[in-house]
C-alpha cells in the first residue's frame, strides 16, 4: 500500500498517453485529455513516457501517503496543499510518509495531473495502464477512484532526477483568450465559403452535457450545402463534427472510434490541452491553420518537452 484514498473526489482516475493499435476493434484510445501537463508532470519527477498520472477533475481527492514518495503536480491549479501547506505546482517535491495531499478551491483549470516518482504500479491493459470508463477496464479497476482504495506506486528509493522548467515554458492558460487552431477537415468543403466564415468568426459556448467523450458546442448554426447522408469514417480525439442539428461537437480523449457525422475540421493537438481544461459554459472561437503549420507547432512542442530530459 503506498496512496489510500481518503476521499475520491469529483472524477479522479489513472491515465497515460492512451491505448493506441486497437480502435479498428472499436476500442476507444482514452488517455490524459492533458497530455502536455500529462507528460509534463511525469518528466518531473524522471519517469517514463508510459508512466501513467492521476487525472483529477475540478474537485480534488484527499490521499494519504504511506511511503515516501517524489510527485509532481501540473495542468489546473486546484489549489493543492500537503497537511495544511500549499503546495506548488510545475515543480517535484517530496513528500514524507504519513502526509496528506488535499484540493480546495479551483483557481484555474479544470484537470490537475498528480505524478509520483516510479509511477502507479497497475497492469496494462491492451499496452496501456489508461482508464476506459464506459467499458470499465485499465487503470484502476476501470473505474474512478473511491474512498477505502489503495493505490500501489513502485519502489521510491532512487531519487528522482532534478527537472527544472525553462523560462519559456508553454502557456497552458493564456493571458488573453486565443482561438482554439483548426485544420480543415474531410467535408470542410461542404460548407459554402460564406458559412466558413460565419463559423470562424462566431463564439461558441461548451455545452453542460459535455464530458470525456466529447464538447458540445452551443452558438451559430452550421448548415451544409447539400445535407446528404454519409458513411460511418474513422474519428479520432480533436475530430469536429457537425451533426443534423448544425451545432458542432468537438470529440475528445474518450471518444469512439467511428462516426457518421460530417468531419469539418480537427484540432490542432498542439491546442488539445488547453481545450482540455475548459469548462461547460466557457466561450471558444476558432482559428483555420494549415496542417503544415500545425505539424510545426507540434514539433516544437515536443522539442520543448524533450529538453527537459537532458
Amino acid at each position: 500500500m503506498s496512496l489510500e484514498v481518503l476521499h475520491p473526489g469529483m472524477a479522479s482516475s489513472l491515465q497515460d498517453e492512451g491505448r493506441y493499435g486497437y480502435q479498428q476493434a472499436g476500442v476507444p484510445v482514452c488517455g490524459a485529455m492533458d497530455r502536455y501537463s500529462h507528460r509534463l508532470a511525469n518528466l518531473l519527477v524522471g519517469n517514463q513516457r508510459d508512466c501513467a498520472s492521476l487525472e483529477i477533475t475540478l474537485l480534488g481527492p484527499r490521499l494519504r501517503f504511506w511511503r515516501r514518495a517524489v510527485i509532481a503536480l501540473c495542468g489546473a491549479d486546484l489549489s493543492p496543499h500537503i497537511d495544511g501547506q500549499p503546495v506548488p505546482m510545475q515543480q517535484a517535491i517530496s513528500v514524507p510518509a504519513g502526509t496528506v495531499l488535499g484540493f480546495g478551491q479551483r483557481r484555474q483549470g479544470a484537470r490537475a495531473y498528480l505524478a509520483v516518482h516510479g509511477g502507479f504500479h497497475v497492469s496494462p491493459t491492451m499496452n496501456s495502464r489508461s482508464t476506459c470508463l464506459m467499458a470499465q477496464f485499465g487503470g484502476f479497476a476501470g473505474r474512478y477512484l473511491r474512498q477505502g482504495d489503495h493505490l500501489v506506486t513502485r519502489s521510491a528509493f532512487a531519487n528522482a532526477t532534478p527537472r527544472v522548467l525553462p523560462f519559456n515554458a508553454p502557456a497552458l492558460f493564456p493571458r488573453e483568450q486565443q482561438p482554439i487552431r483548426l485544420m480543415a477537415g474531410r467535408h470542410w468543403q461542404q460548407l459554402s465559403a460564406d458559412m466558413q466564415q460565419r463559423f470562424l468568426a462566431a463564439v461558441y459556448r461548451i455545452g453542460q452535457d459535455s464530458n470525456r467523450m466529447g464538447y458540445r458546442l452551443e452558438g451559430e448554426v452550421i448548415t451544409r450545402e447539400q445535407a446528404r447522408e454519409l458513411p460511418s469514417e474513422a474519428v479520432d480525439y480533436g475530430t469536429l463534427q457537425l451533426p443534423p442539428d448544425g451545432q458542432p461537437i468537438i470529440l475528445m480523449a474518450d471518444a469512439q472510434t467511428t462516426g457518421g457525422y460530417p468531419k469539418i475540421a480537427h484540432v490542432a493537438s498542439v491546442d488539445l490541452p488547453r481545450l482540455a481544461q475548459m469548462l461547460p459554459g466557457d466561450e471558444i472561437q476558432f482559428r483555420l491553420i494549415s496542417v503544415d503549420q500545425a505539424q510545426q507547432l507540434a514539433i516544437e512542442r515536443a522539442a520543448w518537452l524533450n529538453a527537459l530530459c537532458t
